[in-house]
């Protein structure tokens, strides 16, 4: 027994890396996961020499691959209230992200880690990602879901500044976009999985609902990563795809009416 907690910690330490305030962090503080889909390994060895290049422990999630053809009832879907609050039916591939996601947040779970930083494959690392982000958690560690990359940030309400100058805070408009990078605790993941077993919005909606999930969502006003060139090579659907699907005129009056309730209830949960 104790010949292994000596190997465990060796392994800690092994993959340890400097704060920014300069002391060590382990996989007992912080672990980072990154989704990626079978089909796509070159998009995980460009994230794994990246991280070998910084130093960085990266541990890969398995995506979920829908088979669009394959006319099976997706479990835990609500369809009706998909269709009411986004004006279209889900994608498979939305469905298989959104399940990658929860799978994360499920591993995350069944570590000893304090908190964790979850990614998509389309993003480019960098050296102090990790780092920053254990300091942007620290400065505010009421968050239990900390945004770390939007698509917008728009009326942005400063809560908490990190030691190494990151803003963190809430946004009063929205959807900010994207859930291609974020840090979760250990709360935020327990109450995510449960919130988030009904689907009745694409993943990153969802996450950033903390009104809805009783998660307490924030924010940094600018990015610590950067999205990748394969960012622009979307692996759910293209824009035509999306038109292709979306209700229009009188069809999408419930549509309209609900994104008007989220924007009300986002400004009030952004203003607590």
């Amino acid at each position: 027994m104790r010949e292994r907690q000596q190997i465990e910690s060796a392994a800690e330490i092994s993959n340890a890396h400097p704060s920014e305030t300069g002391q060590a962090l382990s996989r007992r503080e912080i672990v980072s996961y990154v989704i990626n889909l079978d089909r796509s390994m070159d998009r995980w060895q460009h994230i794994k020499s990246q991280a070998e290049e910084f130093g960085l422990d990266v541990q890969r999630i398995a995506g979920v691959e829908i088979d669009p053809a394959s006319g099976t009832q997706w479990p835990d879907y609500d369809r009706a209230a998909f269709v009411r609050g986004n004006g279209r039916p889900m994608l498979p591939q939305e469905y298989g992200c959104y399940l990658a996601h929860v799978k994360a947040l499920d591993a995350f779970l069944e570590s000893t880690a304090e908190c964790a930083v979850i990614m998509e494959d389309d993003v480019n690392l960098s050296a102090d990602l990790v780092s920053r982000a254990y300091s942007a958690h620290q400065a505010a560690p009421f968050a239990e879901v900390l945004k770390l990359l939007n698509h917008r940030v728009v009326w942005f309400r400063p809560i908490a500044t990190s030691v190494g100058g990151d803003v963190i805070g809430k946004c009063l408009f929205g959807p900010q976009g994207s859930a291609a990078c974020y840090l979760v605790t250990r709360a935020g993941a327990r109450k995510m999985v449960e919130a988030l077993k009904v689907i009745t919005c694409p993943y990153d909606i969802a996450l950033e609902r903390a009104w809805a999930t009783g998660v307490k969502v924030y924010t940094v006003k600018d990015d610590l990563i950067a999205l990748s060139v394969r960012s622009k090579e979307s692996q759910i659907a293209d824009r035509a795809r999306y038109r292709s699907i979306k209700l229009r005129g009188i069809r999408k009056i419930p549509t309209h009416i609900w994104r008007m309730v989220e924007l009300f209830r986002r400004v009030r949960y952004a203003l607590s």
